[in-house]
């Protein structure tokens, strides 16, 4: 085939879509800098400004400040007016940009695709090789990120929806039962449980040693100590100690074997207990994901740069990958022996399941 054969609109029209998308990386990394400067929520905390004013509030330098100004207004960022020379973030932008206490946060991903990309030597290996990528050995500005990102949707539904979709989980947890998070991280989520719903006791557990180093620091930092602990512990071989509830907040999904780690769940439960899966929100297959989920291509992204290298370094190695879909993390958990299993909640980025023995 030669260049003459080719149709030039279709030609001109996939350069752009290619041109967007690495617009869209340049951009990501510009989002990065805004972020960590403060520079988003100095200007949607005080409007209009010029650069010499945000580079007075922000306490950074002004030149370097006026090529990203310049960047975000060319990418549809940031407004700039000529007459006043003032460049600003309207407040339904902010919403998404400067804080991550809004549920329409997205800053928080964006150090996700950094990291990605400092990890693709490694990454490019494991196509070869098969060798696989554990989590802890990402690049930490990733699990800075989905601690962040994930820590928004925790925030905004945890406690005021998921929970109430569960059959009697809210009352149990008032009343004082035993939790067990899987894959805690940071303890997040677990904190969320432990600051609404005093009674109860929770432990999380995780693989990483250097997480759970952290979330024992966020926990006495919280003052939550007397009820909330983390050890080191995989999905497989925590303590099988009767709790009332056991959560997987975006975790089965990267496990070489999660079949076998929802059967330990099942085991670990105490006969009236429930277990709480909290997946992404995907498709069945992949045209309904790519054609219903906005962020389809970021998530597949973060399952091939994340989810499946992680599964791929443990035994197993069957990873479902982060947009395996409802119906395929309710095949696991049936095959892992719970008799009961359903949708309980949707939200825009997950999807709650209840499973019972």
């Amino acid at each position: 085939m030669t260049t003459t054969d080719l149709d030039p609109t279709a030609v001109e029209a996939f350069a752009q879509q290619v041109a967007a998308s690495l617009t869209g990386g340049a951009t990501t990394a510009m989002m990065v800098i805004g972020d960590r400067l403060g520079l988003y929520a100095a200007l949607g905390e005080a409007g209009p400004l010029t650069p010499a004013q945000l580079a007075a509030r922000s306490g950074t330098l002004e030149r370097p400040l006026r090529e990203w100004l310049s960047q975000q207004t060319a990418a549809g960022i940031i407004d700039h007016d000529a007459e006043t020379g003032t460049f600003a973030l309207p407040p339904e932008r902010a919403a998404v940009l400067a804080t991550d206490d809004s549920p329409a946060s997205l800053i928080g991903a964006a150090p996700l695709i950094t990291g990605l990309h400092r990890g693709l030597d490694r990454l490019t290996e494991m196509f070869r090789t098969g060798a696989g990528v554990p989590w802890g050995e990402q690049d930490p500005t990733i699990r800075e990120s989905i601690e962040r990102f994930f820590g928004s949707a925790y925030r905004g539904f945890l406690v005021p929806e998921w929970l109430p979709a569960l059959d009697g989980v809210e009352e149990q947890l008032a009343r004082g039962i035993r939790v067990a998070d899987v894959g805690c991280g940071h303890a997040a989520p677990l904190l969320m449980l432990a600051e609404a719903f005093p009674a109860s006791q929770y432990t999380g557990f995780d693989l990483h040693a250097g997480s759970v180093d952290v979330a024992r620091r966020r926990i006495a930092e919280a003052g939550l100590s007397d009820r909330v602990n983390a050890e080191v512990a995989s999905a497989g071989d925590y303590p099988a100690a009767g709790y009332g509830l056991i959560t997987f907040f975006d975790v089965l999904h990267d496990l070489g074997d999660p079949t076998a780690a929802a059967a330990h769940a099942r085991r670990a439960l105490a006969p009236d207990g429930t277990v709480m899966v909290v997946e992404p929100r995907a498709g069945d297959d992949l045209d309904t994901t790519v054609e219903t989920i906005p962020m389809a291509a970021i998530s597949f992204a973060a399952s091939t740069g994340l989810c499946v290298p992680n599964a791929m370094s443990q035994p197993g190695g069957s990873s479902l990958g982060s947009q395996a879909g409802a119906d395929a993390v309710c095949r696991v958990l049936a095959e892992a022996g719970f008799s009961r299993v359903r949708r309980a909640a949707d939200t825009p980025f997950h999807t709650v399941l209840e499973a019972r023995p």
